[in-house]
């Protein structure tokens, strides 16, 4: 059995892949995917409302993909997010816009994107094959040649688009094989790190659980390197967990704690948390003191329940070495304003993050400088494409990644489209 186009992983990427090559023409192509349905991670996306793009402008995008971001520039010129926008509303699912651009199907369901995804796969003539785990794919003469099938069965292809995902979310299928299948045919692939995961810290407080379930609204979170001096700063909201740090925030500041501890050959990573970003320490200064003066015989403890997280407030009398007995007669005023620089920077050591197993996205991958920006073929071997998570992108939650899938994805079927049609002519 010979197919134009193989198209191993039935996410977003494989999918879109999957659509785009079949509308460039006649084509014979051949979706496979190991698992009994496609569209798996894509389903509980968003959680469970699938978040499938963002709205901002292309560069401002890109600024939210971090981890080579700047590669997908002909990508997202070519298919980007107001072509996704629009691409999906063409398939009669109407999409909503909510904070920070991020956009929903208005069902609030994911199943909706999946459904639709798949039934215009179908509806575009490609074949589908699930349940049909791929052992390898096959080499001939520096150029693809098909894929063999864990069963044995061989299957040949002019062009294979690997869409297999990274290592993260691996019970949706996710589990990195695409990786050896690409360094087959030569590739590199940098080092695979968690990103967009919850951060663990060994703090006292984290370890007794004082703080556990606690989360913090409108605050900033930012992350130092050794010299003290600032790598990245997150506004948003957080909680506090039993090993550490989670929510939006957290999760956007993780894989900078990951390459931290890379750099410094590991041990611990400061964090601090701005519990209230609007205000300076000063004004701080001056309204707890204020409250304080308001009720002279309330002890702060109780005079700070008003302005601070009531959880907190023992952790930050204490770092400020301040009695939570303490009345407002009895205030040392140097003390009182060493207690509003902590509330401006709460401090938190980090040793890690939850394995990238737990992440939402894997960082690393299949080395961009080997894969060419505006096709997604390699560069090392001819009719052999890469899209969505198997390569070295990653971005914040928020539809950027989903957007780089999408992306990347259209890209690559195009191109593998027009490959096949002009040998075919």
């Amino acid at each position: 059995m010979s197919y134009d186009i193989i198209i191993i992983g039935g996410g977003s990427a494989g999918l879109m892949a999957a659509i785009a090559a079949a509308s460039r023409g006649s084509l014979s192509i051949l979706l496979i995917d190991k698992g009994d349905k496609l569209g798996r991670k894509l389903g509980i996306s968003g959680g469970g409302r699938c978040n499938v793009t963002n709205a901002k402008e292309i560069d401002e995008l890109i600024r939210h993909i971090p981890g080579n971001g700047r590669f997908l520039h002909s990508a997202l010129c070519s298919f980007g997010n107001r072509d996704i926008i629009a691409f999906f509303e063409g398939l009669g699912i109407k999409l909503k816009e909510e904070d920070n651009g991020r956009m929903f199907p208005v069902t609030d369901r994911a199943k909706t994107v999946v459904d639709a995804l798949v039934s215009e796969v179908r509806r575009r003539g490609v074949q589908i094959k699930v349940n049909a785990p791929v052992a390898e794919v096959c080499y001939r003469n520096g150029a693809v040649a098909g894929v063999r099938l864990k069963s044995g069965e061989t299957i040949a292809a002019r062009c294979v688009i690997v869409a297999s995902g990274g290592k993260s979310v691996p019970q949706t299928g996710s589990t990195g094989d695409g990786y050896p299948w690409a360094e087959k045919a030569g590739h590199t692939i940098t080092e695979l790190f968690p990103t967009e995961v919850p951060i663990t810290s060994n703090e006292p407080f984290i370890q007794q659980k004082t703080l556990q379930g606690v989360s913090l609204r409108d605050v900033s979170l930012s992350v130092w390197n050794a010299k003290k001096k600032k790598i990245i700063e997150h506004h948003g909201d957080m909680i506090f967990t039993h090993f550490g740090i989670s929510g939006p925030i957290a999760l956007r500041c993780s894989q900078f704690v990951v390459k931290e501890l890379k750099k410094n050959g590991g041990g611990n990573v400061t964090l601090t948390i701005d519990l209230l970003p609007e205000l300076s320490a000063d004004q701080i200064y001056r309204e707890t003191l204020a409250l304080a003066q308001d009720e002279p015989r309330k002890s702060v403890k109780n005079v700070l329940k008003s302005y601070l997280p009531e959880k907190m407030i023992p952790l930050l009398l204490e770092k400020a070495d301040l009695p939570e007995s303490l009345t407002y007669d009895n205030i040392p005023k140097q003390r009182w304003l060493v207690l509003a620089q902590y509330v401006k920077a709460f401090p938190l050591r980090a040793y890690g993050t939850r394995s990238i197993e737990e992440a939402f996205v894997t960082g690393g991958g299949i080395n961009l400088k080997e894969i060419h920006p505006g096709t997604m073929e390699s560069k090392l071997t001819s009719g052999l494409y890469f899209c969505g998570e198997v390569l070295d992108i990653h971005g914040y939650t928020g539809g950027y990644n989903i957007t780089a899938a999408f992306s990347t994805g259209h890209a690559a079927g195009s191109s593998a489209a027009e490959q096949c049609l002009t040998a075919n002519n």
